[in-house]
């Protein structure tokens, strides 16, 4: 988020159930990235526990619609994403709801043009009945394991729509700085804190990439997220999910 905004691209930063936006701020302070001269004006928080709890899918849509007519922002977060999933199981149709909001929120989304990053606690095995994971344009997995006394940070980039991704785990650390990323080889060999980069010949792509502020990630993705994506960052409580969506780390290297 703080890569991508600015003063012709502001960001809508939606906090549901769990994360109210005095608390998220409180806790981004921590990082190098944040920019408290950029909140409210390039960069707005805005929060829907209320909606969620209150009212109807439809109400949040028409919410969420709202908030982005107004601010027509060039990048939006949900986070987290999965809080909605839960709001609709208590319906009676709710997953015909779910279904139908995910629809409804891709169909604004093509045509708000905005790069949307959708973040939740998901498990890989929701991913062939979940309608979010069909929906979003590009999805990044995010994970975490205990290796002795040491926590190991993985993630994998599952899907990008008309790109090709370095394939495969690739380790990534958080940092004062935000998250550092050492993409692997694509080969199957030892992963190196190096960056490996894959060059190819192809045809040059008419959509503007935007870089994300990490060369490993950047690399990863071909070159970066297409403006206009809508991304789902997924993967348990505590892997990292709400650090990448608001900054990466800008040299993508160890320091």
């Amino acid at each position: 988020m703080f890569a991508l905004s600015g003063p012709d691209r502001p960001a809508l930063y939606f906090t549901v159930v769990g994360e109210p936006p005095l608390k998220m701020l409180r806790y981004q302070q921590q990082f190098t990235f944040f920019d408290m001269a950029r909140v409210n004006e390039s960069i707005r928080y805005v929060n829907l526990s209320q909606d969620v709890v209150n009212g109807t899918l439809e109400k949040l849509l028409g919410r969420i619609v709202q908030e982005v007519e107004a601010t027509s922002p060039g990048v939006v977060i949900v986070d987290s994403f999965r809080t909605v999933a839960q709001a609709a199981e208590r319906a009676q149709n709710g997953d015909l709801e779910l279904q139908h909001f995910v629809q409804q929120l891709a169909v604004r989304l093509t045509s708000w043009e905005a790069t949307t990053f959708l973040v939740g606690e998901y498990q890989p095995s929701e991913g062939e009945q979940n309608p979010v994971f069909t929906v979003a344009d590009g999805l990044l997995w995010l994970d975490q394991n205990l290796d002795r006394n040491s926590m190991v940070r993985k993630m994998q980039v599952m899907k990008m729509r008309g790109q090709a991704p370095i394939p495969g785990l690739h380790t990534f650390r958080i940092t004062d700085d935000g998250i550092q990323v050492f993409p692997g080889s694509s080969s199957g060999r030892k992963e190196t804190s190096r960056p490996v980069v894959t060059v190819a010949k192809a045809e040059p792509r008419p959509q503007e990439r935007l870089s994300i502020g990490v060369k490993g990630l950047d690399d990863m993705l071909g070159g970066g997220i297409p403006a206009g994506y809508s991304v789902l960052l997924a993967g348990p409580s505590g892997s990292g999910k709400s650090v990448l969506a608001t900054r990466v780390h800008p040299r993508g290297r160890a320091a």
